[in-house]
Order: structure tokens, then C-alpha cells, then sequence
């Protein structure tokens, strides 16, 4: 299992840092946030480079740090570089592979060798139908399937990753039982940012938002495994909203492992940092504005002193809704889809339907004659 981490000052140290170690990949999902190709970019960063981004990294009070793509299995040094991040800087990696061929039982057992706390599979539907159509690839249900069994017999825990857009939102709770029936640890839900091929008009309404993150907080209660969210920091109100509507304590909210062992929100930028496979830094992988390149300068000084890394962090510059809402400090909107539909990553939450007490007594009084 990951072990809980400490709690930190996300304006010195992230929660979690992803690297995107190559965007080579066999399978063209819908949704693709990288829009990665089929052959491996000659620029990604070397092996060097990758183990000089690793020592920063646990410089940064040893973080989270996962393997991402494209496809981590289609870098040849993928087990090399995990086994220093692991053996070498103590940092808990996890990685989260494409269900394709190269997910074999010898692999997996590899992975457990070099230390491996987690291996993460993505499920984007309860059948074959759904997943492969999302996936772009024919056999990419049955192979993930496969791929669950290796790590259920080689007792590796599996996280399971969905991303919610309107293909899949009535697939939702057969999903859970899918999850479930697996023996996950951790549901991660994805929450659809319109950037690489994700389209807008795949994304669920505000509306559906909400509803669907109260069912989640009734998955939370009776399922066996974990739920956690990305890019819907709101899930973090509709959590407390539930817990107060139904005259229960929030005292669950400081705990260091509610909604995936972070002690506070993790937004872009705030808690969270993407490096991609060149090495441009993001604050994260939704949220396509560079604010330096780990070729140039270290991952911490761009972390730490980035302007635009400085601003997501500062919840007093939130625009709109979002800047007059009570719940901003723990939640703050997606600064990700926030960019992506209105250009700019401070405006409000453009799918979160909730209306801030400040919002409602503002507008009432415009109203007034």
C-alpha cells in the first residue's frame, strides 16, 4: 500500500508529481489528454535526465510519483528508472500502464521486483462494448481484464481509473460493481477536461456533476475500496455538503487519507505537478500552460517560483463564483477545464452548479430597485 504522507505546505512540496515518461502508445483512446502517437518521441528525456528529475523529486519531501504516458511499458528503462526512484530515493511509485500486449505476467512480476506500491489499470466501462469503443481499440476490455488477474495473483493492489464523460455516465454504477468484484483499493474518477482529443461536448452537465458526485459519496460509504477525484476539487463539498445534510461530523475531512490520503485539496498547480515526456512542467496534465522545462532549471524551483505555479495556488485571485464561494479553500474549482473553456485558468469552475452564498446575496441585491 502507499503510505500516508505527511502533512505539507503545498506552496514548498506537492502532494503528487506525474511524469509522463513517453508518449508512445499502442492504443488511441476518445478522450486521450496526450494524443499520443504509436512511436516514442526522439526528444523525451534520457535516462540521465530522468534520473536527475527523480532526485529532485525526492528532494520535494518525497511525494507520490507515478509513471504515466502514452504507454510507461513502451519505454525500454522503465523498470531501470523505477528501481532508482525506489532503491536509490525511497519515493512510493506507482504507474499506470495501457491494456495492451505488453501487459504480461512476467511484466507485472517485474514490476513487483523493483518495488512497484501500486499499478493502475484505466476501466472506462462495465463490458467490453463501452471500454473498447472509449479506448479506440478492439480487445483492450479483455486484456485489462487479464491484466487485473496477473496483479490479483501476484497480490499487487490495484487502483482502477474511469474517466466520466457522457459515454459512459450511464455506466457508471455497473462500473462500481466491476471495481468491486476486482478487489481494487482505490476508484479514481477522472472528470472529462476538454484538452488533446477530449471534446467538450463529451463533458456531463454541471448538473450531472453534482448528481454524480453525491452518488459517489454513497459509494464511498458502502463500497470496500477508496474513491478519489481529478480535476473535481468540488467533490471535497458535496463530501462535507452530504456529511452535514445527513447531521454527521466533518471531522473525517482533516484526516490525512480522506478522498485519496491528501490532507487538503490537491488542484492543479496546488498540490500537484506534470512533467511531461520532453520535459515541459504543467501543473498538470489538463492544464496545458508550461511554466518551465526540467532541461533548463530544477523541477523544485519551477514548482516553487513559477508565477503562474504561484498563482493557482493563491485561491484569493479565483475569479467569479469561484472567488466569492465559501468552500474555495477546500475545493477552488478545476483550474484545468477552467482554462480549457474560457481561456483563462483563474475564472470560475465553468461545470460546477452550486451558487455561493456571497454569489446569491450579490446578485439579489443588483436586483433591487
Amino acid at each position: 500500500m502507499i503510505p500516508l504522507l505527511n502533512e505539507r505546505d503545498y506552496n514548498e512540496n506537492p502532494f503528487i508529481v506525474i511524469w509522463e515518461v513517453t508518449r508512445a502508445c499502442a492504443l488511441k483512446c476518445l478522450h486521450c489528454r496526450a494524443e499520443a502517437q504509436y512511436k516514442a518521441d526522439p526528444r523525451q528525456l534520457s535516462f540521465e535526465e530522468g534520473k536527475r528529475l527523480i532526485d529532485d523529486i525526492a528532494k520535494m519531501d518525497r511525494p507520490l510519483f507515478v509513471f504515466t504516458g502514452g504507454d510507461p511499458l513502451m519505454r525500454p528503462d522503465l523498470y531501470e528508472l523505477a528501481k532508482y526512484a525506489i532503491e536509490e530515493k525511497k519515493l512510493p511509485v506507482s504507474m499506470t500502464p495501457s491494456a495492451t500486449p505488453r501487459v504480461t505476467k512476467k511484466a507485472i512480476e517485474k514490476a513487483k521486483e523493483v518495488g512497484l506500491s501500486r499499478w493502475a489499470f484505466s476501466l472506462d466501462g462495465s463490458c467490453a462494448e463501452i471500454h473498447d469503443h472509449f479506448r479506440g481499440t478492439r480487445g483492450s476490455y479483455d486484456m485489462t481484464m487479464r491484466g487485473i488477474e496477473y496483479l490479483k495473483e501476484l497480490q499487487i493492489p490495484i487502483q482502477v481509473n474511469t474517466t466520466v464523460s457522457n459515454y459512459n455516465l450511464h455506466d457508471l454504477e455497473a462500473i462500481a460493481e466491476k471495481v468491486k468484484e476486482m478487489g481494487a483499493v482505490l476508484w479514481s474518477l477522472f472528470f472529462l477536461v476538454p484538452t488533446g482529443r477530449g471534446m467538450q461536448k463529451d463533458i456531463i452537465t454541471p448538473e450531472k456533476h453534482e448528481e454524480v458526485m453525491k452518488w459517489l459519496y454513497q459509494v464511498q460509504q458502502k463500497m470496500p475500496f477508496g474513491v478519489k477525484t481529478t480535476e473535481a476539487p468540488h467533490y471535497r463539498r458535496v463530501f462535507m455538503q452530504e456529511k452535514e445534510r445527513l447531521g454527521l461530523s466533518n471531522t473525517e475531512l482533516k484526516r490525512p487519507d480522506f478522498l485519496g490520503r491528501a490532507h487538503k485539496s490537491v488542484n492543479d498547480g496546488d498540490g500537484f505537478v506534470f512533467i511531461s515526456h520532453i520535459g515541459d512542467v504543467y501543473p498538470s496534465g489538463f492544464l496545458p500552460v508550461v511554466c518551465g522545462n526540467v532541461r533548463e532549471q530544477s523541477l523544485i524551483d519551477i514548482y516553487r517560483n513559477s508565477p503562474v505555479m504561484k498563482q493557482l495556488r493563491d485561491k484569493s485571485l479565483l475569479k467569479g463564483k469561484c472567488g466569492v464561494c465559501e468552500f474555495k479553500e477546500i475545493c477552488g474549482g478545476s483550474r484545468a477545464r477552467a482554462y480549457a473553456v474560457t481561456g483563462d485558468y483563474l475564472e470560475s469552475e465553468p461545470y460546477c452548479s452550486y451558487i455561493p452564498k456571497a454569489w446569491k446575496s450579490h446578485n439579489s441585491h443588483e436586483g433591487c430597485v
